[in-house]
């Protein structure tokens, strides 16, 4: 009869079923009960290991996918839209979304997809080292102490990717919004965690750090406004300038054949908004659809000109009065006498009037 062997001899302290098992039979003995646990067992456990972190890793993507398309398919401008789309009695058809929502959804999903990857197979990794024998604690030593420099190294690319990070889980801007970032204002063509790219009017291309933008104007966001600030003359009668302006801008509004912008709420003349030194100023006021301010702004202030000019409503030009003191001292007989020409501005209307204590 086989002399049974010893299980702690063969397995260790901790033995594997396997392990056990091979040890616990008649025929078995230290040399095949090692074997076993090496051969079969321990790559069979690295292997389910390694299976289950693939599953894993697969299903936590998708997930991550799913979840940042969701939360670009229901931002506010989608919102809006549809909600527009509604009021208009047109049909709310299931469409691709825009530049912007796309860039958004691919930055978010492709940075916490890799979150993700990275977590699963350390994790995998080390349990992998565990199956193997390997001690972990210097391990994790180690790299803590690799984390803590580049921690120290890296300071400002951990800023950026971390700012990137809030600016578009809070959609704060995205491809294809006008922003204003302090000293650049442009429209944002590219959105990463490390940079936000901006193509200024001029078209320079800037590259901002995302740690740098401490503060961020959206001038497209969900809708824009169209202020116009228009001055007319002080012996004007405002009512009927203001009703001008207003009529003016009610059939842009009901204009279908223009195109350039589209305006989606009425017109509004705020009324007077400043008393200036050359004329009174006449807000008014248009919200648009994204970014389209300006385009709708410029083609009010032409419809406006060619209003006020065929009713007769001067745009003021800048005007001064210049007043002349006449010294009535008598002139030394030595010192000829100099005569003084009026005072012209260029491209003014001036009134040349004498002092009164002239006269």
């Amino acid at each position: 009869m086989l002399a049974q062997v010893d299980v702690t001899d063969a397995c260790g302290e901790d033995p594997r079923w396997l392990c056990r098992w091979v040890a616990e039979q008649p025929w078995g003995n230290e040399f095949w009960a090692g074997a076993a646990d090496w051969v079969i067992d321990r790559p069979l456990r690295v292997l389910v290991i390694v299976a289950v972190g693939y599953v894993a890793g697969r299903i936590l993507k998708r997930a991550v996918r799913r979840s940042g398309e969701r939360l670009a398919a229901r931002s506010e401008r989608e919102q809006l839209r549809a909600e527009r789309r509604r009021q208009l009695g047109q049909a709310a058809e299931d469409s691709v979304l825009n530049g912007r929502a796309q860039q958004r959804t691919k930055t978010i999903t492709s940075v916490f997809s890799s979150a993700v990857s990275i977590v699963v197979w350390v994790a995998v990794g080390l349990l992998v080292l565990g199956q193997l024998g390997i001690s972990l604690a210097p391990l994790l030593a180690g790299a803590g102490v690799v984390g803590i420099m580049l921690a120290f190294g890296a300071q400002t690319v951990v800023a950026d990717f971390l700012a990137g990070i809030f600016m578009l889980v809070e959609d704060q801007f995205g491809v294809g919004d006008v922003i204003d970032v302090g000293e650049v204002t442009g429209t944002v063509e590219k959105v990463s965690l490390r940079v936000t790219t901006l193509r200024d009017v001029n078209g320079n291309v800037w590259h901002v750090p995302n740690s740098e933008i401490h503060r961020v104007a959206n001038m497209s966001q969900l809708w824009s406004r169209a202020v116009l600030d228009i001055e007319v003359g002080y012996d004007t009668d405002l009512r009927r300038a203001e009703g001008i302006i207003q009529r003016v801008a009610d059939d842009l509004w009901q204009d279908a054949g223009f195109d350039g912008g589209d305006i989606i709420d009425p017109p509004e003349v705020w009324g007077v908004e400043r008393l200036g030194a050359d004329g009174v100023a006449i807000r008014l006021v248009v919200k648009t659809d994204p970014a389209e301010q300006w385009i709708v702004a410029r083609e009010l202030r032409l419809r406006i000109k060619e209003a006020l000019d065929e009713a007769g409503i001067e745009i003021p030009y800048p005007q001064r009065t210049v007043w002349l003191r006449h010294h009535e001292a008598t002139p030394r007989s030595d010192q000829p006498e100099v005569a003084v020409a009026p005072i012209r501005l260029p491209d003014a209307r001036d009134e040349t009037v004498d002092h009164p204590e002239s006269r």
